[in-house]
């Protein structure tokens, strides 16, 4: 007899569907399954023989040969017991197999019969709605990740006994209902604030702008200066999650296994600081199966690289292709994987090796060619994507010892919300939502600039020898300035913010970068001009 039911497999971020195909047939009893398995789908012969067993099922004496189709798709992980369990159950006459009609099951069995939680739920979950499939079974500790997708019906199973009995029809399981309501309704509530910062306002409005124009971030200053607790609090300015990036970010997370019954959903903006030693596979992904790395669990997010000269040459350099295209592709032999990773990038480094070259109140001990040698480490094609250069200076203690508080991550994010609804009105027509996203052809469009600047600008291109790249950055940072000071004009006169006057060639007087936001932008690319000489 021949029982056919439906799974998928996890290939990179991608779900693709895998039917499964059980016969029951003459010859030496035992399990085969073949179709391009992995050592963890073979041991899943054992297990389901266990489980069966255990659930007082009656595990068949015959010759069973279970198939993985499309048979060139490799499969991993042990995300395909309960199907072969209920196919295996269908050919011995023990369910039957038109019950496992339209039904998709996923789920790792232990050997007593029950489930475990199992990884990539949502992206099979998401892939399953796609192809207009009904029914889904999942593990009961993945209800919350699982049920988040409309339009579905996810059935949380504990055990192989009561996914039979649902299939049966002797004890349904009750629908999972729709959690989505966890995403809209959510208060992203954090352990740190920018209140907590002591001094550093350029810094901190550098930030700001950041955050409003989903602009890179280099800080450089000594040891002690503030450049991590300052990156650790970018995340609490940036706008909330929308409901499409907190499932791609979920998603992702979900594949590698990242996720908790505590947080099935990633509601807030992730930040990740991976440390100095990692490896461009860790950093960037890939691998012999390939895997998000850091940069995609980083993804709608912040990515923190603390000690940027002290990471291989290499790993930094493999950073370009995601910082200007917001995705990674890992090739291998067989088949091309895209991981996305349009993060905020905020790197952090001392000026010297001993990281007092900036340090009015200690004396720096590294010769020049010490220095040129720890600055060359950062390549300048990496350099040039990185949007703003600040420098962190120490805080003096009269400043750390006051005991007002700076201005808070409520107050600031304000700000930053009210830019970003101007920037999406004006970049929508161009599939954009951010200014840092805005290529030659909307710069030159979305980007006007008064006389005045024009000349500021072609005085500092030719004094500071910038870059073309410097060019359109400068243009970006000060469209994002621009945008903050229009944004609180518009808050203050009480007019919506939600309606500015679009922006374009013939932009009113209003919408154009003055001088003052073009200078602001300015000093934001000099400082790599001052240190890499």
């Amino acid at each position: 007899m021949l029982a056919r039911l439906r799974s998928f497999a996890v290939v990179g971020l991608e779900a693709v569907p895998v039917e499964i195909e059980v016969d029951s047939g003459q010859g030496l009893p035992g399990l085969t399954i073949v179709g391009l398995p992995d050592q963890a789908v073979k041991e899943a012969r054992e297990r389901v023989r266990s489980a069966i067993r255990n659930s007082q099922f009656q595990f068949p004496d015959s010759r069973i040969t279970v198939n993985l189709a499309p048979a060139d798709v490799k499969k991993e992980g042990g995300s395909f017991d309960l199907a072969i369990a209920l196919g295996v159950l269908a050919c011995s006459d023990q369910l039957d197999p038109a019950a496992l009609g339209g039904i998709i099951a996923v789920g790792e069995l232990a050997l007593d019969g029950t489930l475990r939680p199992t990884p990539g739920i949502l992206p099979i979950v998401m892939a399953a709605r796609t192809r207009r499939s009904m029914t889904i079974l999942v593990p009961s500790a993945n209800t919350s990740e699982a049920a988040v997708v409309k339009e579905i019906s996810v059935v949380p199973v504990k055990s192989l006994r009561e996914a039979v009995e649902h299939l049966a029809g002797t004890v349904p399981v009750a629908m999972a209902s729709n959690s989505s309501f966890l995403l809209k309704s959510r208060v992203n509530r954090y352990a740190v604030d920018f209140a907590d910062v002591k001094g550093q306002l350029v810094a901190k409005r550098a930030l700001e702008i950041a955050a409003a124009g989903a602009h890179h971030v280099l800080m450089i200053g000594p040891p002690g200066s503030g450049k991590s607790m300052l990156a650790q609090r970018l995340p609490t300015i940036q706008p909330d999650l929308t409901v499409e990036e907190a499932l791609e970010t979920t998603a992702i997370h979900s594949v590698m296994n990242l996720l908790s019954s505590r947080q099935p959903l990633i509601t807030q903006r992730p930040f990740r600081a991976p440390h100095h030693t990692s490896s461009a596979v860790s950093l960037i992904g890939g691998g012999p199966a390939p895997r998000p790395g850091e940069i995609s669990l980083a993804h709608h997010g912040v990515l923190f690289l603390d000690e940027l000269p002290e990471f291989h040459r290499d790993v930094l350099e493999s950073l370009r292709q995601p910082l200007e295209d917001g995705r990674v592709s890992v090739a291998r032999a067989k088949r091309a994987v895209v991981f996305p990773s349009r993060f905020t990038l905020v790197a952090a480094m001392n000026p010297c090796p001993c990281g007092h070259l900036t340090d009015s109140r200690r004396r720096c001990r590294c010769t020049h060619a010490h220095i040129q040698r720890y600055l060359a480490k950062i390549s300048g094609p990496l350099l040039d994507r990185i949007d703003l250069h600040i420098d962190v200076p120490a805080v003096p203690f009269d400043t750390l010892s006051h005991r007002a508080e700076g201005e808070s991550s409520v107050s600031i994010k304000s700000r930053v919300v009210k830019a970003r609804a101007l920037q999406r009105r004006r970049l929508k027509p161009h599939g954009l939502f951010a200014n840092a996203q805005m290529r030659h052809r909307e710069i030159q469009k979305l980007c006007v600039i008064t006389d005045e600047a024009r000349t500021l600008l072609k005085t500092a291109m030719e004094e500071l020898s910038l870059s073309a790249r410097s060019y359109d950055k400068i243009l970006k940072i000060a469209r994002t300035i621009a945008d903050l000071a229009q944004a609180d004009r518009l808050s203050s006169a009480g007019t919506p913010v939600a309606h500015p006057p679009p922006g374009g060639s013939r932009a009113r007087s209003h919408d154009l970068i003055q001088t003052e936001h073009l200078a602001e932008a300015i000093q934001y690319r000099s400082l790599d001009r001052h240190l890499w000489v």
